[in-house]
């Protein structure tokens, strides 16, 4: 009896000969190491497409996107670690634990409670392990731009009542968001005519105020 082959099965064994002794060049030199940047590109180019309103464009980002996942799940399979199945089930794993107000007995009533519930289960799971957090700024990702990483911080540092809910009214934001943006744009333009990184500024400033936080936190 002939089973027809999916797409997702189509997907992997093309990985697989890509890696095989006689496939690609390119393919078979490449590394967890080497690809790690090449899926923060993909995502850049996915959030162009989904900006554009180009359903065609995102079609293809999200599948470039998903070859870096089968790609490093190649490379995984090859060191006898895991494979795309495992992925897959582990995903599902996360996603049945992490929703138990949608399969369990849990409820939330507001997105509030839904985000309360995801970090203490996310917390729980991460427990006596190399991950465990202890602190309420764990989980940002060390690679985020700057600015990115001071929003998820800042989100982190509220959530847990380190910094106000609310800010002073001597440091209030202009109405129009717009403004906000502009200075932006001039201090970063600012700093490059005087030779300087707004980028590297910022996560040094970040930085400071991390360890300020936990300080803080840890009394």
């Amino acid at each position: 009896m002939n089973h027809q082959v999916t797409p997702v099965q189509s997907v992997l064994e093309i990985m697989s000969r890509l890696r095989a002794p006689d496939g690609c060049p390119w393919d078979k030199e490449q590394d967890h190491e080497s690809l790690k940047f090449h899926a923060v590109e993909e995502v850049y180019e996915l959030i162009d497409a989904i900006e554009a309103g180009d359903d065609h464009e995102m079609q293809e980002e999200l599948g470039d996107l998903l070859l870096q996942v089968v790609f490093h799940c190649q490379l995984a399979k090859e060191r006898e670690v895991f494979d795309f199945n495992a992925v897959c089930q582990t995903l599902a794993e996360k996603l049945t634990r992490r929703h138990p107000h949608v399969f369990g007995d849990t409820k939330a009533d507001d997105i509030d409670e839904v985000w309360a519930n995801w970090e203490k289960i996310k917390r729980t799971e991460k427990e006596g392990t190399h991950l465990e957090r202890h602190s309420a700024m764990d989980g940002i990702p060390k690679h985020l731009p700057a600015l990115q990483y001071a929003e998820k911080l800042a989100k982190k540092a509220r959530k847990a009542k380190l910094i106000p809910a609310e800010t002073p009214p001597s440091n209030k934001l202009p109405e129009d968001p717009a403004l906000l943006g502009e200075s932006l744009l001039e201090l970063a333009m600012d700093a490059q005519s005087k030779g300087w990184s707004a980028e590297a500024l910022l996560r040094e400033a970040i930085q400071k105020k991390e360890k300020g936080l936990r300080d803080v936190e840890s009394k």
